[in-house]
């Protein structure tokens, strides 16, 4: 009689078991059965048992429990009274930890046992379930027999808060030989017939056949290699086998550790080789396509040694490991690699459909990355990988350079060796000036983008209409923003004046402190040279906007006339009724320049507007007037939208041209 806290066992199994994992290890424990009993025509059937009720997406029944059964040499005293034993060492040279049976009981609810063994000169039927409380072996009955088949049958019913989601046979079966495959491909005499049946034996599935038809899985022998790590006690040498399966459940190769021939722990080789993401194809001998992913198992008697009690882990860590030496992440490097030259045709090729796909981005879509993406390392980017996963990436090695660049400059500008100052300082230029190129050229094509939507924005629209004056409006600069909240970056004002574009405040649409009247745009301006701030000597320059087509604001005594409007404002601005938002005066002298746009379309209403109302000459190329009112130091200009299109095209021409988005 036992006294295990058989609750408290079952809860403590760590993560990495799954619902597959009491099946196999009780098909292990008759794959031992029978190799003690030293048979060679050993025999295991995996039955699989259904509900009634028949799932309407599969067309199949789900299954509800297993029966394991192996013509071993049975429960006999010995096996029992292990059995009976947590942590039985009876098995211990083959890798048992006398605890796999415990995980029969996290996955389901009844666990019952029955074996018939030959013992003295009798055969007996031994019969029992697996305890849930503090007995191993509960409700056992021993009865003699008549010569019968000795062997166990294990029978696992009734899962626990799951349900088991595979429904088809072969599906099962896949999943199994994966798991047992290093059972499989061991030199043993003694090796059973492993099948998977229904209970009906409507169908029949041999295991062994898997492992010896090349239409469902084949070794790569050329791939399969020895290598050694470096412990904490020296040397440790795994072996490697490499095998393709063909018509796959699942679409990424896969590196398998393993212990006492059991898979532990399945790891997608993508996590080391992007390039294995997805599965391959090759021809078969019909001409005809097949898929199929690679697993490479690596066996070794540091795996042996450290796994888990559970099997489902090892008792080393995952990323490194100062206690054993060897971490997981070691071992799977190495057979990723060999995995890799098992393959190497494949990975040739789509590492250049990597190249290609990086070059095609850089090219027709961030010409600004070009000097980036040569020095980049993009070992780790999917071959296959999106727009955004390669900006990502460049993107990280654009900053990781630039850090090193900054490292390297404080050591130059630290250093009192002049002899290596001199040495290294063309270097870093270089690099510095590098990652200039690349800005600039990002910089060069969001201002192509900026002009093309500026220019549709212009067209009109299928209903004969123009485009609204706030959308024009928001492109050169967003409505309702002022500099406090809106950067250069942010803005397009460069479409008018290059000048605009370094300017302390801004503001857009909004009300000035102190007053209800709203210029659509005023700003302070720093000039690029000296940076002043909020100075007196400083302009202010005052936009106002009208949208395409439109021209009521050049009728008689209109209250919209943009002019008028901004000769009011600038007075106002003389007279200190404004304040900047955060309540400073605006510092405004007898000669503080003004500067007034308005931008508009110049139609011929509105031209003679100009000319005969408000005195202003055409610009030479026709698209524009201007004036100059001395006695406020204003000086105005009238632009038509056309010609901010046309003016900001070709100022940034020769930038489009060099860069090759000119079309």
């Amino acid at each position: 009689m036992s006294n295990v806290n058989i609750k408290r066992a079952v809860e403590n199994i760590r993560s990495g078991t799954n619902v597959y994992t009491p099946v196999i290890e009780m098909v292990v424990n008759g794959i031992q059965a029978i190799e003690e009993l030293g048979r060679d025509d050993g025999l295991i059937e995996i039955v699989v048992h259904r509900e009634e009720q028949i799932d309407f997406i599969s067309g199949l029944p789900s299954i509800s429990g297993f029966d394991v059964v192996d013509n071993g040499v049975g429960l006999n005293q010995k096996n029992r009274n292990s059995y009976d034993e947590l942590y039985t060492d009876h098995k211990i040279d083959q890798g048992g930890k006398g605890f796999g049976r415990f995980t029969c009981l996290k996955y389901f609810e009844n666990v019952r046992v029955e074996s018939v063994f030959f013992e003295g000169s009798e055969y007996k039927k031994r019969n029992f379930h697996l305890g849930k409380e503090r007995d191993i072996i509960s409700g056992e009955t021993i009865e003699t027999v008549s010569k019968q088949e000795v062997g166990t049958r294990i029978v696992l019913s009734d899962f626990k808060k799951i349900k088991f989601q595979d429904k088809k046979l072969d599906t099962i079966a896949k999943m199994l030989v994966e798991s047992l495959l290093p059972y499989f491909i061991r030199k043993n005499n003694h090796f059973p017939k492993i099948v998977l049946r229904e209970y009906d034996e409507s169908k029949i599935t041999v295991l062994n056949d898997y492992v010896k038809s090349s239409d469902l899985i084949e070794e790569i022998i050329s791939a399969n290699r020895d290598f050694s790590i470096l412990s904490v006690n020296g040397d440790e040498v795994f072996e490697a086998k490499v095998f393709k399966f063909y018509s796959p459940r699942v679409t990424s190769s896969k590196i398998s550790l393993v212990a006492h021939c059991r898979e532990v722990t399945s790891t997608s080789i993508h996590k080391y080789i992007p390039e294995f993401v997805d599965e391959f194809y090759e021809e078969d001998t019909g001409g005809e396509e097949r898929n199929f992913i690679i697993k490479v198992y690596i066996f070794g008697k540091y795996l042996d040694d450290h796994v888990s009690l559970e099997r489902g882990g090892f008792e080393f860590k995952k990323d490194s490991d100062v206690v054993f030496g060897i971490s997981q992440e070691n071992i799977e490097l190495f057979a990723s690699d060999i995995a890799s030259l098992a393959v190497h045709d494949e990975m040739k090729n789509r590492a250049f459909k990597k190249a290609n796909r990086v070059n095609d981005y850089v090219k027709n879509k961030a010409p600004w990355h070009f000097l980036t993406s040569k020095e980049a390392d993009l070992s780790d980017l999917p071959y296959n990988a999106t727009d955004e996963q390669i900006e990502n990436k460049l993107q990280v090695s654009k900053y990781k350079n630039e850090i090193v660049v900054r490292a390297e400059i404080k050591n130059l500008i630290e250093n009192d060796d002049v002899d290596d100052v001199n040495a290294i300082a063309s270097e870093i230029v270089s690099k510095i000036n590098d990652s200039s190129k690349n800005d600039l050229a990002h910089y060069v094509a969001l201002r192509k983008s900026v002009i093309d939507i500026f220019e549709k924005s212009l067209e009109i629209k299928e209903d004969g209409k123009h485009s609204s004056e706030g959308l024009v409006h928001d492109i050169i600069f967003p409505r309702r923003k002022d500099s406090e909240g809106t950067s250069f970056e942010n803005h397009n004002l460069w479409l008018i004046d290059e000048r605009l574009n370094f300017s302390e405040y801004l503001s857009s649409d909004m009300s000035l402190e102190g007053n209800s009247d709203r210029p659509d745009l005023l700003i302070y301006d720093n000039r690029v040279a000296f940076r002043g701030e909020n100075e007196a000597t400083n302009p202010v320059t005052i936009f106002e906007f009208k949208k395409p087509g439109r021209d009521d604001f050049a009728n008689p005594s209109s209250k919209d006339d943009p002019v008028a409007q901004i000769v009011r404002y600038v007075r106002k601005i003389r007279q200190g009724e404004f304040e900047t938002p955060n309540g400073r005066e605006i510092l405004i002298s007898g000669n503080t320049p003004f500067y007034g746009y308005v931008v508009c379309d110049l139609g011929k209403k509105v031209r003679g507007w100009l000319e005969e109302e408000k005195d202003f000459k055409p610009m030479p190329d026709g698209l524009g007037y201007f004036s100059w009112h001395e006695n406020l130091n204003l000086y105005i200009e009238v632009l038509s939208w056309d010609k901010i299109l046309k003016d900001s095209s070709m100022r940034n021409r020769i930038f489009f041209h060099k860069l090759g988005i000119n079309s």
